[in-house]
């Protein structure tokens, strides 16, 4: 599954592209950031236009707009060209080093149930599903240290929060908290559902592969064999259902109520007016970066499910090949 990185011939893809994307990722970040202090300035300028009638001109508004223009078309730029055009080819790179070693030993692994299946979609699955995790988890671990900084300065101006009260850098603590514990929380509500979606993927190659021998020889995929497999594979996804009903409600419960929290925290602070609008706006939406960066597992919980799901498939079918 890593000839990619093995091979020389991918090592142009492998080792330059990782190291591009890598720089593409920080420099978006760095982009964000500038995008959080825009917004800290337009929300200040909002309120002396609104506390003050004639305070702004209508051409400082505009140029302020026209910056939030310049910062946004670099930032889409650089995600369109390299985050979404380069890395499509990058991650396909990656699925033909895989499809060619699977090919280069097809004679033993043919007769091996699924081999198809493993060999044209799975390999796809695998590269595009590390590809986005791998790059969703960079993005994540670089907003954390950029943003992380930001919120520890903007705390400064927090003179309390509900329950705890006074606290040196509250909200860096309150998000740290929050994220990390909700976190935990939802990777044991979820910790079945590796193991469910390995089961749905056997079970439906198993019918699938039945009814290709029906298409074949008449003796197969007859009424009794295709009822009963079919009925593991309804068996199987009903009980997702069932995993994913209680790990969804308690997800968007969890991912919901954080949007409140950095408006709770600044409840007294805010009512005594010691800060700005654009210091609120600034400090919510790193707040809001900082947790979103410590609540990747959660966030990208599904993917990394199907992907583990996606590795011990072909891990059990290197291993039988290789035998």
């Amino acid at each position: 599954m890593f000839e990619f990185f093995v091979r020389k011939q991918y090592w142009h893809w492998s080792i330059l592209g990782t190291l591009l994307i890598f720089s593409a990722v920080w420099y978006s970040v760095q982009l964000d950031v500038q995008i959080n202090e825009w917004f800290g300035e337009f929300y200040d300028l909002l309120q002396k236009a609104l506390a003050e009638p004639g305070a702004v001109s209508l051409q400082e508004y505009y140029a302020q707009l026209f910056t939030f223009f310049q910062i946004a078309a670099i930032y889409i730029a650089v995600n369109v060209a390299i985050n979404g055009f380069f890395v499509n080819h990058w991650t396909f790179r990656w699925r033909k080093s895989i499809a060619e070693y699977y090919q280069k030993n097809w004679h033993n692994a043919r007769t091996i149930e699924g081999a198809s299946q493993r060999v044209q979609e799975d390999t796809l699955k695998f590269a595009r599903l590390v590809e986005d995790i791998g790059v969703g988890l960079l993005e994540s671990v670089l907003m954390l240290i950029a943003f992380a900084p930001i919120l520890y300065g903007l705390s400064k101006s927090i003179i309390e929060v509900p329950i705890i009260g006074e606290l040196d850098h509250s909200l860096v603590w309150i998000s740290f908290i929050t994220a990390l514990g909700g976190t935990l929380v939802l990777t044991l509500v979820g910790m079945k559902l590796p193991g469910i979606e390995y089961d749905i993927q056997k079970y439906e190659a198993s019918y699938r592969k039945e009814l290709v021998h029906g298409e074949d020889s008449i003796t197969r995929a007859v009424d009794t064999d295709i009822n009963n497999l079919f009925y593991d594979v309804q068996k199987i996804h009903f009980k997702s259902y069932l995993h994913y009903f209680y790990f969804n409600i308690a997800k968007w419960s969890y991912l919901q109520g954080m949007v409140l929290v950095p408006y709770a925290a600044l409840g007294p602070t805010i009512v005594a007016g010691v800060v700005t609008l654009g210091v609120v706006s600034q400090t919510v939406r790193a707040f809001s970066k900082v947790a979103e960066s410590m609540q990747y597992i959660i966030r990208s919980w599904m993917k990394i499910v199907e992907l583990i799901s996606v590795w011990k498939r072909l891990s059990e079918f290197e291993k039988q090949f290789k035998v």
